[in-house]
């Protein structure tokens, strides 16, 4: 029965959502999401009892992204990310064919190896410098950017680790690391890998066929030249691309052995926080050593906001689910996701995908797990249409610009830099694109799930 605090929540929820994805004077997207959870604890909507309950279930997924930004930071500071890209220019040796995979595979190991969010904002700026360097045209430097984006935001789906709504939902359900990659690596890998052909079959003809041919010894010249200030994550403007590589062994290692540990500890129940604290620490202290860089550009360049907004976002979503939004779903859907696996698998997807083009995808995906949770599924069926809902949240929201944060951000970042880049434009490559990627990942979830895990 629609009464005066679901139009409250209705209200709230809408404009908390849209300020998120306008963000208007340019605020953080902490801001609203705090002023709505606020007004939902005031007006009693959610309980202060609940408060203890929410805060357990979004540090640990919050920290851990926190940490894996932090060590991002403390690579990016140190010149590996801006090296690495500058190298692969070197590596096509000529060829713009032979970049555009490699910025892709770039793009799809940041993600990878630190997070979406992360990823979106160190390369970015590197991909566009790089470019710059090779004297591209503006839209020449369309589908690398284009690409290089939907694969980084895509590449968060297939372990788990590498996109906080993703964390959040993993506990919610009650779906182990290893477990969750098992039966996603698979599928999300063939959907990723699908839209990086796809990108570069409907690129083809913009992506230039010879490009200018950088040499090895121009590497150091080039990083010295061109990358003294121009990344916002650049922390000392006098050291202007020398690299340690000794510290460059040390930080890789550490990088790839706290990812591994992620699913190592996960059987003993370590959660995936205490790992990622460690790694960054040793990381800030390794620099600290190596490079006397204190950890001030740390404190100052972590995006600590994120701990305000995964807890406030999901204090609304709460609300939003106490209030019946997520029983009308239940209501609406229930029967035919407990049907069978193919709906299971198809309903979610599709609705998340829907859900997160029209609201962003993290309460998308927040709003979607819960109402799983009251379907009375099996554990099988639920967890096959929780790793569905994923899909649609990571990939299916790739089709507008506002389907998450970070291609809210690369917009962001496209527009600062005076890269023209309208929505239709966007949306012309998306349309053709990710509908395709989207069904071929649920499709591949479906069959996969269903032939070693049923």
């Amino acid at each position: 029965m629609f009464d005066i605090t679901t139009a409250v929540i209705s209200i709230v929820f809408v404009t908390v959502t849209l300020l998120i994805i306008w963000r208007p004077f340019g605020i953080n997207e902490s801001i609203p999401t705090t002023l709505g959870a606020l007004i939902f604890l005031a007006l009693g909507i959610v309980p202060l009892s609940g408060v203890f309950h929410i805060a357990t279930i979004v540090s640990g997924a919050s920290i851990t992204i926190i940490s894996t930004i932090v060590m991002s930071i403390v690579l990016e500071s140190i010149g590996i990310f801006r090296w690495a890209a500058t190298n692969l220019a070197v590596r096509a040796k000529g060829s713009g064919r032979a970049l555009f995979w490699y910025i892709n595979i770039l793009c799809f190991l940041m993600t990878m190896f630190f997070n979406n969010d992360g990823s979106i904002l160190i390369t970015t700026p590197i991909i566009i410098q790089t470019l710059s360097i090779l004297n591209l045209k503006t839209r020449q430097k369309i589908p690398y950017l284009i690409s290089g984006a939907l694969v980084a935001t895509g590449a968060s789906a297939p372990i788990g680790v590498s996109n906080l709504a993703n964390l959040i939902a993993l506990k919610t359900v009650g779906l182990d690391l290893n477990t969750y990659t098992s039966m996603m690596f698979v599928p999300a890998m063939t959907g990723i890998i699908t839209i990086t052909i796809l990108l570069f079959v409907y690129f083809k003809r913009e992506i230039p066929v010879k490009i200018m041919s950088l040499q090895p010894h121009s590497i150091s010249t080039i990083v010295h030249n061109n990358y003294s200030t121009f990344h916002p994550l650049q922390v000392d403007p006098q050291d202007k691309g020398y690299i340690d590589w000794g510290l460059f062994r040390i930080c890789i290692l550490v990088v790839i052995l706290i990812r591994c540990s992620f699913f190592l500890l996960t059987p003993l129940g370590v959660a995936t926080e205490w790992p990622a604290i460690i790694g960054a620490i040793v990381l800030i202290a390794v620099r600290w050593i190596r490079k006397g860089i204190g950890p001030k550009d740390i404190l100052v360049k972590t995006p600590w906001h994120i701990l305000i907004f995964a807890f406030s976002i999901y204090v609304i979503i709460y609300g939003l689910h106490t209030s019946g939004l997520t029983d009308f779903l239940v209501h609406w859907l229930g029967g035919a996701v407990a049907h069978n696996h193919f709906n299971a698998i198809f309903v979610m997807g599709i609705l998340l995908t829907a859900m997160s083009n029209l609201f962003n995808n993290l309460p998308s995906i927040m709003i979607g797990t819960l109402s799983l949770q009251n379907m009375g599924l099996d554990t099988f069926t639920m967890h096959t249409a929780y790793l569905a809902t994923v899909i649609g949240a990571d990939i299916g929201s790739l089709l507008l610009p506002m389907g998450t944060l970070a291609s809210l951000i690369w917009m962001h970042i496209l527009r600062k830099h005076h890269i023209r880049l309208t929505w239709s434009q966007y949306i012309k490559v998306t349309i053709m694109i990710i509908p395709i990627g989207l069904l071929i990942s649920l499709l591949c979830l479906y069959v996969w799930t269903g032939w070693l895990f049923k």
